[in-house]
């Protein structure tokens, strides 16, 4: 599938990003694609690099990844394309942060139940099936295996013929975290999987690691779970990740300014369709959560109440990674005259969450840097839909980026 997001026209130099059965030794004869010899981000230390891409001296944001799907991927993938592109890093909403690069920050460990991704180097994991994310790179070796995690809930009714559970014992993952110096864990799981993601959510505390929850569970919006955090000097942040290009956020920023045109919305709706297992598990597991978080979302944009409606709607198998998004918007203005809105969004589902991730694993870092913890609200205002305390768009950027210079050293 050629790769045809607009934040990275780079990729043409590097061959069209292959499916999911073009991913053997023979694709990559293509003299098109640029073959790093190892990624700046998976060095164990500064020491331990052999190339010539410098990088400023600042500490390795060492992570780990609770599953091993389409955004993992993309986040594993991100990191050796934007070594490669650093001097261009186009599709990246902030290069730098803090004083911290894309190049800063280090995968240490990995966890997933698929028989095909564990006991596999993550560079061979983020390929295997049933992932479909766009490969726009290939990985060099890691030396980050996928560990065996807890099956719990993580495949659900519709899932099951799609996921292959590997009969490898469960990794201790807290140990497992402790041993790889782990100071962060993004819980990646699918929609649905609320035991497993609140067993990570454990294992980071027995870790004591930083919690990065992406899925929709409640855990940095429950007030419980941020005490807990909070009693164990600990950082948590989440809950449910914004896309880059989202059509939640889209759908809020369309809504916002219309409002302030002055025009009175009395109807609207976001319908999403896509495939993925990700899109198959949200209308198994949590189509009523997730349709739930983003109403709220995007009525926030709105300074009055008004019939939204906003959610996944169906699972389409031929989509593989993409996702198409269908807004209508109906309203009034001047003499009450009426306007509709009625228009098509597509995006690639993975790479939309690659952008956010390195956003929030650096501000992460540096929250971690001034000793901050409990659920942080500047981080979940502005990167995920349903953090402990929403936020208008605007205010939830200012409020990040004012979080970022006063905890950044000078």
């Amino acid at each position: 599938m050629p790769m045809t997001a607009t934040d990275a026209p780079e990729a043409a130099t590097m061959g069209t990003a292959r499916k999911s059965s073009d991913v053997s030794g023979s694709a990559r004869a293509s003299s098109r694609r640029f073959q790093p010899k190892r990624s700046d981000g998976f060095y164990k230390d500064n020491a331990d690099k052999n190339t010539p891409n410098k990088v400023a001296h600042m500490p390795k944001i060492k992570i780990a990844l609770a599953g091993v799907g389409n955004c993992a991927s993309a986040l594993t993938q991100g990191l050796t394309y934007y070594t490669m592109f650093k001097e261009n890093p186009i599709g990246l909403r902030n290069p730098q942060l803090g004083g911290f690069t894309p190049s800063h920050i280090q995968i240490v460990a990995a966890f997933d139940i698929d028989k095909r991704k564990v006991g596999k180097d993550l560079a061979e994991a983020i390929f295997a099936p049933p992932n479909n994310a766009p490969r726009v790179t290939d990985i060099a070796a890691t030396g980050v295996t996928v560990q065996k995690g807890p099956l719990l809930d993580g495949i659900g009714k519709s899932a099951k013929d799609i996921i292959q559970p590997s009969t490898q014992p469960d990794a201790d993952v807290a140990q497992t975290l402790r041993q790889a110096n782990a100071e962060i864990l993004i819980n990646l799981l699918p929609s649905g999987a609320t035991q497993a993601s609140k067993h990570y959510a454990e294992q980071a505390i027995a870790a004591n690691c930083a919690f990065i929850n992406a899925t929709p569970t409640y855990i940095a919006s429950d007030a419980g779970w941020a005490k807990r955090y909070e009693n164990a000097q600990l950082l948590l942040a989440g809950d449910d990740l914004v896309d880059q290009v989202g059509s939640t956020a889209l759908h809020k920023t369309l809504l916002k300014l219309l409002s302030n045109s002055g025009v009175k919305i009395t109807e609207t709706y976001q319908l999403d369709v896509g495939g993925g297992t990700e899109s198959l598990d949200t209308l198994d597991r949590t189509r009523e959560t997730k349709r739930n978080i983003k109403t709220q979302s995007v009525a926030s944009a709105l300074p009055y109440k008004t019939e939204i409606v906003a959610g996944s709607t169906d699972y389409v198998d031929f989509l593989q990674n993409k996702r198409d998004s269908y807004f209508w918007i109906s309203g009034t203005y001047f003499c009450n005259a009426p306007m509709r809105i009625d228009l098509k969004f597509s995006t690639v589902d993975a790479p939309n969450a690659g952008s956010v991730l390195f956003d929030i694993i650096r501000a992460t870092k540096i929250a971690l840097n001034n000793k901050k913890s409990g659920a942080i609200i500047p981080i979940s205002a502005y990167a995920f839909k349903r953090p402990p305390q929403m936020l208008p768009l605007e205010t939830a950027e200012q409020t990040f980026n004012t979080f970022i210079k006063e905890n950044t050293s000078t």
